[in-house]
């Protein structure tokens, strides 16, 4: 087990302050990076002269490198060490976000960003694997989560208005290079207050590069399929096309992890019922939590009539609840205990998201309720589903189980946005052009919303099933 300088395990969060600090940055640049960045677009297109094309890529390639590269760099961690390639992660997370200083074109932002997802894909999965190997106690690593992720969090609600503010007063390479002190934080506090890895912790298997290029090539096409849905939409091949591909290459990936000698990923440990419960729990509040908020931004503008700025502040119960809802975690675990609290949180989702599809058309009450119960749902399985996979693997594969669980997560919250806009657009194809307070407007809202309830619901319901069956 991974220990704190002292050689002894901590009794508290205080007593490795430096170690926790330094991982709460990696979690902050993840949700502060693109939150921060999208305030500054249209400047961005100005100065650039981008197309809105080549913008959504400036955003989009740094989530598809991150999601595709998560697998293959946790898996390389838990042989040459989790530490170590965390701190390589955040030199390049450092020096890719210098080099927006330099930028004079668009195709360099976008390879810049893409560098940066690099980066980012192998720093954020070891701060889940890290900070679980911290304490010996689950309650410590519940709060220690909470901890970390509450930072995260807070930098994704501030990230707007921050850039905002800050581009009234400075060019809009500033927002980017405010990472390079944020690196420099992590990188301090994590190479102080984490030891190097225990060499006997580690696993000197091969790298199955087979299964390395097939897993990624899955993830990079899952997660461009949805996106050329929304855009294209289904009329066009190229989105059935990338579906098919995102397919093919998955069937291939688990062929070839059940014969190779050395796979990537060993699939009798995802089958466990931890992992797989827990990954199926998080996988649903992703879902659930992009894709209401998504359908949520939409019915506020269009089916209400609200303002842009006061569809913002329409979005603040899931924002308020996301933010103090760490205060749930420790009490609720406590009281029910890690697997429960997680079944609990997954079902407080789903009833959210029934919530708005059943009540959403009576008014913004409504609304703010299914906000904040899939907010408070989510808050709390987003930590313990995460400590449960990482409960349910042996100590030399938790980073590649980190990325399981980051994985996860990206890929439903590209599908979560993908069903409700694919929804939309083939209930009511005017949705977003046509006049306001129509009733297919309403009608296919509800159709999406109906469809998120019953994934996510069909999610939670296996995550529990699994759950209850023994190790």
């Amino acid at each position: 087990m991974l220990r704190s300088p002292t050689s002894r395990t901590p009794r508290s969060l205080i007593e490795v302050w430096p170690a926790l600090a330094g991982l709460s940055a990696v979690f902050l640049f993840e949700m502060l990076d693109n939150s921060i960045l999208n305030v500054a677009l249209p400047t961005i297109g100005r100065e650039l002269s981008a197309s809105t094309t080549t913008l959504q890529w400036v955003t989009g390639v740094y989530s598809v490198v991150f999601g595709g590269l998560m697998l293959a760099f946790g898996a390389l961690a838990d042989r040459v060490g989790r530490r170590k390639i965390m701190l390589a992660g955040l030199v390049l997370l450092g020096v890719a976000s210098l080099a927006t200083m330099f930028v004079t074109v668009a195709w360099q932002l976008i390879a810049v960003r893409a560098v940066m997802g690099i980066a980012a894909a192998m720093t954020t999965p070891g701060s889940l694997a890290l900070a679980f190997r911290l304490f010996d106690e689950d309650v410590l690593r519940v709060r220690a989560t909470t901890l970390i992720s509450t930072v995260g969090l807070v930098g994704l609600a501030i990230g707007p208005t921050v850039g905002g503010l800050a581009l009234a007063v400075a060019p809009w390479q500033a927002l980017l290079v405010v990472n390079v002190p944020v690196a420099a934080l992590a990188f301090i506090g994590i190479r102080t207050g984490i030891p190097a890895d225990d060499p006997a912790e580690l696993h000197r298997d091969p790298i199955d590069v087979a299964g390395a290029v097939l897993g990624t090539a899955t993830i990079v096409l899952t997660l461009l399929a949805p996106t050329l849905f929304v855009e294209a939409g289904t009329a066009s091949a190229l989105p059935w096309g990338t579906a098919a591909a995102a397919l093919i290459a998955g069937i291939c990936f688990v062929l070839r992890e059940k014969t190779a000698r050395y796979p990537l990923l060993d699939l009798k440990l995802v089958a466990r019922p931890l992992v797989s419960s827990g990954l199926a729990l998080k996988a649903a509040a992703g879902l659930a939590t992009a894709g209401l908020s998504y359908l949520v931004t939409l019915h506020l503008q269009f089916g209400l009539g609200w303002a842009p700025a006061q569809a913002a502040i329409g979005m603040l119960p899931q924002v308020v609840v996301l933010i103090a809802g760490g205060a749930l975690v420790g009490p609720l675990v406590t009281r029910v205990g890690l697997t429960k609290a997680a079944w609990l949180s997954a079902g407080a989702v789903v009833c959210g998201l029934a919530v708005y599809t059943a009540f959403g058309g009576f008014g913004y009450v409504w609304i703010a309720l299914a906000l904040a119960l899939v907010a408070a749902g989510m808050r709390v399985v987003g930590v313990v589903a995460g400590t449960n996979v990482m409960r349910g693997l042996p100590p030399n594969r938790t980073t590649i189980g980190a990325a399981l669980v980051d994985t996860a997560s990206e890929v439903t919250t590209g599908i979560g946005i993908a069903l409700g806009g694919t929804i939309l657009a083939l209930v009511f194809p005017g949705a977003l052009t046509t006049a306001l307070h129509t009733a297919g407007f309403q009608t296919a809202t509800t159709y999406a919303g109906l469809a998120l309830t019953l994934l996510s619901g069909a999610l939670v319901g296996f995550g529990i099933l699994r759950g209850r069956r023994p190790e």
